[in-house]
């Protein structure tokens, strides 16, 4: 796969990730102490998980994008337990103190973000989990983060609510990862997007609005308003690891 993106899509990315991070900001303005202890979306964890959770995630972020920026890591790398450990002490923190770190922590990404040169942007870095990726991928990863726990954080905001731009962006994405691991359905296709994607010789045909589509794929929302001429199989567990391909 290829390590080049236009230095102007790039900058729309970053937009779009503006967006996401306002809307979140928006849904968070008046979370209460109570609100922030209830459960989420995502089983056994409570809406101070999902903030925290994202807030630790911006953090990696910005480590990979300093990295990319400088070639020098800016400090030492917080590791899986480490960030487990953040996750479970930080969920348990009052509403004020949870907005507010999420707040800064995507405010540090932003501005890391808007301090790369264009040079650097194709420079690879390494995910936790070990797998590499150019260092505009970032924001493609911090974007899907966003918008797919602002769903799970269960405050009104939908898989319907998903700009249509993300929801293509992310069905590609997906369909092409579930492609290289042999997901078994044979298309497909998001009538609202007039977009067709062909995954596998045999299996059934998926119909829908994009969204849906995505929501599905993801764990994010029920199957019901998706068509398919045999039964659907159950997807996996997202995120999904990277697509085979990345250098």
């Amino acid at each position: 796969m290829t390590t080049d993106m236009a230095l102007a899509d790039i900058d729309l990315l970053l937009d779009d990730i503006r967006g996401s991070v306002a809307r979140v900001g928006a849904a968070l303005d008046s979370l209460t102490d109570l609100q922030a202890r209830e459960p989420s979306a995502l089983l056994g964890w409570s809406r101070g998980h999902v903030i925290t959770h994202l807030a630790r995630s911006a953090d990696v972020y910005r480590w990979l994008l300093a990295l990319a920026r400088t070639g020098t890591e800016p400090g030492p790398r917080a590791d899986a337990a480490t960030l487990d450990r953040a996750l479970r002490e930080g969920a348990e923190r009052c509403a004020g103190e949870l907005v507010a770190d999420l707040r800064g922590s995507l405010d540090r990404l932003l501005d890391e973000a808007e301090a790369m040169p264009a040079e650097r942007w194709p420079h690879l870095v390494t995910a936790l989990a070990g797998w590499r990726h150019p260092a505009w991928f970032t924001l493609h990863r911090c974007r899907r983060e966003l918008e797919t726990h602002h769903v799970d954080l269960n405050l009104g905001y939908a898989a319907a609510d998903w700009p249509s731009g993300y929801v293509t962006w992310a069905l590609d994405d997906t369909v092409a990862a579930l492609t290289a691991r042999n997901f078994p359905v044979a298309r497909i296709q998001a009538t609202d997007l007039d977009r067709a994607w062909t995954l596998a010789p045999t299996g059934p045909t998926v119909t829908g609005a994009g969204h849906a589509l995505l929501a599905w794929l993801t764990g994010r929302g029920p199957d019901t308003h998706l068509r398919s001429n045999i039964p659907r199989p159950t997807p996996p567990s997202w995120p999904l690891p990277p697509t085979p391909g990345w250098p």
